[in-house]
């Protein structure tokens, strides 16, 4: 038991100084390089203090952007932020980078870079703190870390779904200004990856680009560094899912034109199970948006176009069968005064006698015109030629012709107006 006691002390002692071998030449003098700089290290200063401001280069690779949310109007991202400047109090000797452990970045001095607009944000912790720490032999620093952040996109919804929104990611500087400290994009447009690769399940990123801006406040102006990035939004799905079924309900309502006007509860009932259906098409798009309702979008005016027309189909049924009826009345008055009216005309008169006249002492007889009968005569005339007159004034020659002239009528204006609709969001 002795023996492999110190077998095994012999083996450790061993590869201690294995470890001590490895760190000769360069990396010994950098370890020892920069544990004599950290002796007199002062965290709380910035490099270059009380001079010249300093430079930090920004890289950025966008890992993911997994949610755009239109009803809060902000987008969720998990970048890898790199950060690199010049310390040269961190100078030491060899040619070669030292990566530290990310706990070691207590210790240095970082550039107070927050993301402007951010609703919320985390750094990745699992199964370490995702932090890069790495120096190099000329005091340049280069400092990573990842995180998930929350960014509030305003979004303009009017063309929705055929829009397209432009959000951004912004990089600034909470303290120092730009008398302190300046951003600049390391390789312009090169500086941001990811983007070509991003995945997302409505939106295609059809453009992005950098900028170098200033942010102003009371306090100060601070320098600003910004990812924009344009999103168009897939519009095929939103074809299938409402613009088919809303024309699809358009046109299954315009089989009514087809049917009888006899069949009263067929034509009925088909028109109100459009509208019905119509309406809930029109109630599920609104109810994903419930925070924009207020906005008029492109899908709100194309469900709305959908749906009058549903509507005017169910009137003009009520407009055809009104005017069947109208003429059947007016058919049925017709014939009936054919067979009411007197046979007389205006100018005969009507002889009675009066029999206490009639006696021995007169001969002479005497004819009084029966006055209330021809008054009588009169008014049933002029009542018979204004019933006639309104009937004539909202009759239709022939009632079926309102179906026959909407089959044709209907379509075309719809169509007429599908081709204004599509021209003005997709081309305007």
């Amino acid at each position: 038991m002795f023996c492999r006691s110190c077998c095994v002390l012999l083996f450790w002692s061993l590869q201690l100084q294995s470890n001590m071998l490895m760190l000769k030449g360069d990396d010994m003098a950098a370890l020892t390089g920069f544990q004599t700089l950290m002796k007199d290290y002062n965290k709380y200063l910035r490099p270059n203090f009380n001079e010249k401001p300093i430079e930090i280069a920004v890289t950025l690779e966008v890992a993911s952007i997994n949610a755009v949310s239109e009803e809060n109007m902000d987008y969720t991202a998990t970048i890898i932020l790199r950060q690199r400047w010049t310390d040269e109090r961190l100078v030491f000797e060899g040619n070669r980078s030292i990566t530290l452990d990310a706990r070691l970045v207590e210790s240095l001095w970082v550039p107070d870079t927050y993301i402007v607009d951010s609703k919320k944000s985390f750094l990745h912790d699992v199964t370490v703190e995702n932090r890069l720490v790495r120096l190099f032999a000329n005091g340049t620093v280069l400092y990573a870390i990842r995180i998930t952040t929350t960014v509030a996109c305003n979004m303009d919804l009017t063309k929705y779904p055929m829009d397209r929104q432009t959000c951004k990611l912004q990089l600034e500087s909470w303290g120092y200004s730009d008398k302190d400290l300046t951003y600049a994009w390391m390789r312009a447009n090169d500086s941001v990856r990811g983007m070509d690769k991003l995945q997302l399940a409505q939106y295609t990123v059809e453009q992005y680009y950098t900028k170098t801006s200033e942010g102003k406040d009371e306090t100060g102006t601070y320098p600003r560094l910004g990812l924009y990035f344009i999103l168009r939004r897939n519009v095929v799905y939103f074809i299938l899912e409402t613009y088919i079924p809303s024309a699809l309900l358009v046109i299954l309502s315009w089989v009514s034109f087809w049917i009888s006007m006899s069949s009263v509860p067929a034509r009925t009932c088909f028109g109100v199970t459009t509208v019905l259906a119509m309406t809930t098409i029109l109630m599920g798009s609104r109810f994903n948006f419930p925070t924009a309702n207020c906005i008029i979008k492109a899908v709100d005016v194309y469900l709305g176009i959908c749906f009058s027309f549903v509507f005017a189909a169910l009137l003009e049924y009520a407009f055809a069968h009104y005017c069947g009826e109208l003429k059947s009345a007016v058919n049925t008055e017709e014939i009936k005064n054919s067979l009411e009216e007197p046979q007389n005309d205006g100018s005969s008169v009507l002889i009675t006698f009066d029999s206490k006249q009639l006696n021995g002492k007169k001969n002479q007889s005497e004819c009084t015109p029966d006055i209330k009968s021809q008054k009588h005569s009169l008014l049933f005339k002029l009542r018979l030629k204004i019933k006639k007159i309104k009937l004539k004034k909202f009759k239709v020659a022939n009632p079926e012709n309102v179906d026959r002239y909407s089959r044709t009528v209907f379509p075309l204006i719809f169509v007429l107006i599908n081709i204004i609709y599509w021209a003005y969001y997709l081309l305007i």
